[in-house]
């Protein structure tokens, strides 16, 4: 009976990637087929961390919403996230309608790259703000016993008795930057602010449901913030697409794909209970999500790479479960 639920949790993602990769290799051959699977493979490799922390709050839904944040949120990770919001934010900041830009992403890709490129700077502000609460809030937690990098953690972990410390740290950092860029100011400030309060609207609701015990509400506020979670995560690989190939169509297939393998290893650490066994890899997670979270802020003053923004996360996250397996071994011994 596992072994078959196992089964149908890869089934599902196994026939929409062959059904993509098939679609691609039809639309421009082996090339456009190499483009989506690096494509794929750059979308893994910046959401490893996202995977962890996910399943931490998957944890905390039922089986039925799980399968939902499966099922459901691809489209939504797909054509929401890779495709919709980013026509929005460039709507916004280049001062086109929705449907002028629309038309851009579909028939003159490269102009709507540059777009893109022209409002990097509202969406690395908007994600890292975002992401940094994500990470802060993990570490500034005063009830906070296990550490994993101990002389960083144990200090942060008593500075969590002050209330709303993260949010006050973010809007400092924000401000900051703020000075560094003059002319882009205002547009570093409304994005990082929205992302702030974005954070604490979704939190303050998936805890207030939880607090009312409500499966049905619990179960779709902690989605509606897994899906914004996704959205801060891949904002920049969607940016970072457009340096691979500006043809929409294989950088929905491509990331899409990547999304649906994540989501699909995402449910997977939560039923095979993997952060109970692997202690410090929640740990490894949030850094690695502080760490993006300054690689998309630094990126508005400096050119970050995709390969090092990909590396950050995947190099915390497979440091801490080095550190697990180590302390496993340490406590199997004594």
């Amino acid at each position: 009976m596992v072994v078959c639920r196992r089964m149908r949790l890869y089934i599902f993602p196994s026939l929409v990637a062959l059904i993509a990769c098939v679609a691609a290799y039809f639309w421009g051959g082996t090339h456009a087929l190499f483009l989506v699977a690096l494509l794929s493979i750059l979308e893994t490799t910046l959401s490893f961390d996202n995977a962890v922390v996910n399943a931490k709050v998957l944890q905390r839904m039922d089986t039925k919403w799980q399968n939902r944040f499966l099922i459901w949120g691809i489209p939504i990770a797909v054509f929401g996230t890779r495709f919709v919001l980013p026509i929005l934010i460039v709507s916004a900041a280049a001062g086109l309608s929705p449907y002028a830009v629309t038309l851009l992403a579909f028939f003159d890709p490269s102009q709507y790259g540059e777009e893109l490129q022209n409002a990097h700077v509202a969406i690395a502000a908007f994600g890292s703000a975002f992401l940094m609460l994500v990470s802060l809030k993990y570490f500034f937690n005063n009830t906070k016993t296990v550490h994993w990098i101990g002389a960083i953690e144990r200090h942060l972990s008593r500075w969590g008795g002050i209330g709303a410390i993260e949010i006050a740290l973010v809007l400092t950092v924000l401000l900051t930057c703020a000075f560094f860029v003059p002319h882009e100011a205002a547009t570093l400030l409304i994005a990082g602010l929205i992302g702030v309060v974005l954070f604490i609207v979704i939190e303050g609701v998936a805890q207030s449901f939880e607090m009312e015990s409500s499966a049905a509400y619990g179960g779709a506020a902690l989605f509606v913030y897994l899906n914004v979670l996704d959205s801060a995560f891949s904002l920049d690989g969607v940016v970072g697409a457009f340096a691979i190939t500006t043809n929409l169509p294989l950088i929905i297939a491509g990331l899409g794909i990547g999304a649906l393998f994540v989501r699909t290893f995402t449910i997977s650490l939560v039923r095979a209970n993997t952060l109970s066994t692997l202690i410090y890899l929640e740990h490894g997670a949030h850094w690695a999500i502080f760490g993006l979270a300054l690689a998309m802020l630094g990126g508005i003053f400096v050119h970050v790479p995709e390969t090092i923004t990909g590396l950050i996360g995947l190099v915390f996250v497979v440091l801490a479960y080095w550190s697990s397996r180590r302390e496993i071994r340490t406590l199997s011994n004594k």
